[in-house]
């Protein structure tokens, strides 16, 4: 697949401190990646330099073939972009919101209102157009924001710690609504600390330490395809044909008497069929579904592996 965002051997530094060291990435259309690391790795960093507000010391980043910092106004047309610290026009209402940022994207007159509802249902404030912004609770101002962001329909989406004092179900609205932009096509950097809410919703994790690239990995599939697909399914008790039956359906990872991690392709359709066939031969399926990566431990384990090489 073409990666939608290429990073080439990105530096930048501050005066007297270099913040990114040579980092090169590529970044799926379609995807969410999870920008994680500790305080000061450089998170924030490498998102403004992919906003294209800090101009880096060396190296280059293209946003579908176009050089972002040898034209920033194009390349902001094709990207939203949400800082940690935001802010609203309190004394506007929402509708008033997205009016303002649509006309600062520069769509045009007869896009605009079709724009501007499509913003509002999808961060789901169609019903509080004409509410002040200042009126907001904490969570529909993140809403609003992000709103605001997305009016133009960019390809790249970029979120500074979008959770950050968001109460739990602001945070699930949250998780399914980049859910949903996603499946629309759009391809989703988020950066946070709350790893549990990014393992909600990313397909891909990229970890930063000390300004440098960690890891880069896939967590889970993005599409019906090929791609394999790693199931873990466990049994209530031991059966005898458990092994047979799994035999030929995939990469058989790991086998014991009432559990297995085999590697399956072929979509849903094929984890379907697998699961009657189980079922059909009797086997008592206690729980059967694609593996969960623990995202926290993943990062954990990665950030140790990088500091002792």
């Amino acid at each position: 697949m073409t990666a939608l965002v290429e990073i080439r051997d990105l530096v930048y530094e501050y005066p007297g401190f270099r913040a990114l060291h040579s980092i090169s990435a590529e970044i799926e259309p379609a995807t969410i990646t999870a920008l994680v690391g500790p305080n000061g790795a450089g998170k924030t960093t490498l998102l403004r330099c992919l906003a294209a507000l800090e101009p880096p010391y060396s190296g280059a980043i293209t946003l579908d073939g176009l050089d972002i910092h040898g034209e920033p106004r194009k390349s902001h047309e094709m990207m939203g972009y949400l800082s940690d610290f935001f802010g609203l026009y309190d004394k506007l209402s929402v509708e008033q919101c997205l009016t303002y940022r649509a006309d600062a994207q520069g769509l045009d007159e007869a896009d605009r209102q079709a724009a501007i509802e499509w913003a509002a249902k999808a961060v789901k404030l169609s019903d509080r157009l004409d509410q002040k912004a200042g009126e907001l609770s904490r969570g529909l101002r993140q809403r609003l924001a992000i709103g605001q962001a997305i009016i133009h329909r960019p390809k790249l989406l970029l979120l500074d710690e979008p959770a950050s004092g968001l109460d739990p179900e602001a945070r699930e609205d949250l998780a399914n609504l980049l859910l949903e932009l996603r499946e629309g096509g759009m391809t989703i950097v988020v950066s946070s600390h709350i790893l549990a809410e990014l393992e909600a919703y990313s397909s891909h994790m990229l970890i930063i330490d000390d300004g440098r690239i960690v890891d880069h990995t896939a967590i889970r599939s993005t599409e019906a395809s090929e791609k394999p697909v790693r199931l873990a399914i466990e049994l209530s008790e031991a059966h005898p044909d458990f092994e047979k039956l799994l035999k030929n359906e995939g990469e058989l990872i790991e086998i014991s008497k009432t559990a297995a991690r085999l590697d399956i392709t072929g979509g849903p359709d094929s984890r379907q069929s697998l699961l009657k066939r189980l079922v059909d031969a009797g086997l008592p399926v206690a729980s059967f579904g694609p593996e969960r990566v623990n995202l926290q431990d993943a990062y954990i384990e990665r950030v140790r592996e990088g500091r002792q090489s």
